[in-house]
């Protein structure tokens, strides 16, 4: 035998076999009758045997053919089999990973790291869930989500953006990489503008203020600042979206933190003055559980995240991304 016998021309000897006539093998496999001839001769001078008698009424098995033939069945099924837990590990390869996102999707780089996904070796499909931060963080804590975006404080030892390291957040562990250092900036009425300039936050909790959801980062992150002062902040007007909380804050209704990569994009005339004495520095994260870190999947979502946000451990937190239009966020 000079080679091992194709696949192919294993299904014409076994139809043959079945059919007794090349024609109808032929029709049943799809193919012409000189193609079902030709693997059929090939078979024969691969294993150096006759396996049919040729005869005016059809094709009759040999000796050799007939013992060969649960032999070339084994085999043809071992190759359907092999193909089956070929497809089957292609699809669990495949996984999908579900983020929670915030923000709007170009401050976050959010097509690229989607992109970055899809086309890896895992091809990963992405299952998008939009919300607020604290929402994003509770999902995941629930298992609801496997990673996603969260805006925290940056910590009082500024760890450099992609560098993981594990925060512990209403009694659930995470790690916490981050990708973009920016500041939250106080805005208010340009008539408060003796109100506010000059003045810090104990200065400035008396005022009125743009209420936003509870699951928002802002909210949370007032209340860390107000509440060991032994208050919180009066809240008038509601907003989830930072173009509404702006206008808002335009036509005097309180103040409100919008974040300063948003302020910068505003290039109309400003109805509204900047605090100058206080502002949040806060981190964009990525988050999974700690015990989830070391997952394939997860892991690889990390790695797709490093390269989109070009970071390396070390390096300075990179400043935001100006959008080329102005978008509506929640945050």
């Amino acid at each position: 035998m000079n080679d091992l016998p194709r696949i192919q021309a294993l299904r014409c000897f076994i139809t043959v076999a079945r059919e007794g006539t090349v024609s109808r093998a032929a029709t049943l496999l799809h193919l012409t009758q000189p193609a079902v001839s030709l693997q059929l001769k090939g078979l024969e001078e691969s294993t150096g045997l006759q396996l049919f008698n040729r005869t005016p009424g059809g094709f009759t098995l040999t000796e050799a053919g007939a013992a060969l033939l649960p032999l070339a069945h084994r085999t043809v099924s071992a190759s359907a089999d092999f193909r089956t837990a070929a497809d089957s590990l292609r699809e669990s390869m495949r996984g999908t990973l579900r983020v929670g996102t915030i923000l709007d999707p170009e401050s976050i780089r959010l097509g690229p790291f989607v992109r970055s996904l899809a086309t890896s070796s895992r091809k990963t499909e992405v299952f998008l869930r939009y919300g607020m931060s604290d929402d994003v963080l509770a999902q995941i804590g629930r298992g609801e989500l496997d990673v996603g975006y969260y805006i925290d404080a940056t910590p009082a030892e500024c760890l450099a953006s992609g560098t993981l390291s594990e925060r512990t957040i209403d009694d659930a562990r995470f790690q916490f990489m981050a990708l973009m250092r920016f500041d939250y900036r106080v805005i208010a009425p340009r008539e408060w503008s003796g109100k506010v300039l000059g003045k810090d936050w104990a200065g400035l909790i008396d005022l009125p203020w743009i209420a936003t959801p509870h699951a928002s980062a802002q909210r949370r992150l007032l209340d860390h600042v107000f509440r060991p002062m032994g208050a919180l902040p009066k809240r008038g007007a509601f907003a989830d979206q930072e173009d509404a909380v702006i206008g808002l804050v335009e036509s005097g209704h309180g103040l409100s933190l919008v974040r300063d990569c948003v302020l910068n994009r505003v290039t109309r005339n400003r109805n509204f003055v900047i605090a100058d004495k206080v502002a949040l520095t806060c981190d964009l994260g990525f988050v999974c559980l700690t015990s989830r870190r070391h997952e394939p999947m997860i892991s690889q979502a990390f790695s797709a995240m490093q390269t989109v946000w070009d970071l390396k451990a070390g390096d300075t937190a990179p400043a935001p991304v100006e959008a080329r239009s102005r978008k509506s966020a929640r945050r």
